[in-house]
């Protein structure tokens, strides 16, 4: 049976991976803050399939214990703060856990168990604002966030300890890729749940944005630009190309993303009019939450994933968008006991 240890389980991402290994008939470690664990979270139906390890990805000491326990045969490092904006105000923080401690995790595994295979999440965050009209690998880095920076300087390490230690370290730059899971502080939950809630007729939310204010108030949703544009795509299908860039014989780094740009613009009308709505009567702009930098088009050429992985999206955009309306209808519809 192989083994794998998950970094940021708790997670989207890790959550899904979490699944797949599974179902393949992995042993499937975790390691995870106990906070994090030990509360609601994405992977918590999962409990009595896998093994946590409490820890903290930014102790080089319980790191180096959760490899030493694992003895994985792969080891995905998901854990991350994971959210660009927030990345202003919580700088050095994310430079430590989204920088520093991929090289904990690194220097571990080089010690304790050089031969197992390593998967780094990076980001097409990285890429900033590109001159290029579609990334691929070798288009060159330009962050503009916090976030971005630190996942270039653990990219480039990765990269680093691949050529000068030979150790099996791949990276996955990964586009945007969204689900049923993620957290209401992401944009495309946020435009699924402001759906919800008009379908609902739900004008003043219990739930609240970054600023401390409700989500939806007096029937509308707060969105800071709407021409921005994103390569979005479906998590579950984007875990799979994860495992799919650890199997390979050689370990690189590869792109991962649907090829298309879509504007927050076509999100919120493809969501609101899932619910026959129109996002125009209940979608306003607010200044206030336009990041300091926004990056550009950021759209991904994802040849290589597709040529050498076979790797393919499963659903469409907006099949996606509608599931995740529908996901929020039924949480909303919970919260109030069926009478919202």
């Amino acid at each position: 049976m192989k083994r794998a240890l998950i970094t940021g389980i708790t997670g989207q991402d890790g959550s899904y991976l979490a699944e797949l290994l599974l179902d393949k008939g992995y042993h499937v470690f975790g390691l995870a803050r106990q906070q994090s664990w030990y509360r609601p979270n994405s992977a918590s139906h999962l409990a009595a399939n896998i093994e946590i390890l409490i820890g903290d990805v930014t102790e080089g000491v319980d790191v180096a214990r959760a490899v030493q326990v694992a003895k994985a045969d792969e080891i995905y490092n998901l854990a991350s703060l994971s959210h660009p904006g927030e990345s202003w105000s919580r700088a050095a923080e994310t430079l430590m856990v989204n920088g520093f401690a991929a090289i904990r995790l690194f220097e571990a595994v080089r010690h304790h168990c050089p031969g197992v295979r390593v998967y780094q999440a990076s980001s097409s965050e990285m890429f900033g604002q590109p001159v290029d009209d579609q990334q691929d690998e070798q288009t060159a880095f330009n962050p503009i966030n916090p976030y971005a920076a630190a996942k270039v300087y653990a990219h480039q390490m990765a990269q680093i300890y691949r050529k000068s230690y030979g150790m099996h370290i791949c990276s996955g730059i990964l586009f945007n890729h969204e689900s049923e899971r993620r957290p209401l502080h992401f944009l495309t939950q946020k435009v699924a749940y402001g759906a919800a809630c008009a379908a609902l007729g739900i004008d003043n939310s219990v739930d609240r944005n970054e600023r401390g204010r409700p989500i939806v108030h007096d029937g509308k949703l707060a969105l800071g630009n709407v021409e921005i544009a994103r390569d979005w795509g479906y998590a579950p299908d984007f875990v799979r190309a994860m495992w799919m860039i650890v199997q390979q014989p050689q370990p690189t780094d590869y792109v991962v993303g649907t090829g298309t740009l879509r504007t927050l613009r076509h999100l919120c009308e493809v969501a609101y009019k899932s619910v026959n709505r129109n996002w125009q009567d209940h979608v306003v702009s607010d200044p206030e939450l336009v990041r300091p930098l926004e990056a550009g088009k950021i759209v991904a050429n994802p040849a290589k994933a597709r040529t050498l992985l076979g790797w393919q999206p499963s659903i469409s955009f907006e099949a996606m968008i509608q599931q995740m309306v529908a996901a929020q209808i039924r949480r909303l519809q919970r919260a109030y006991g069926g009478k919202p």
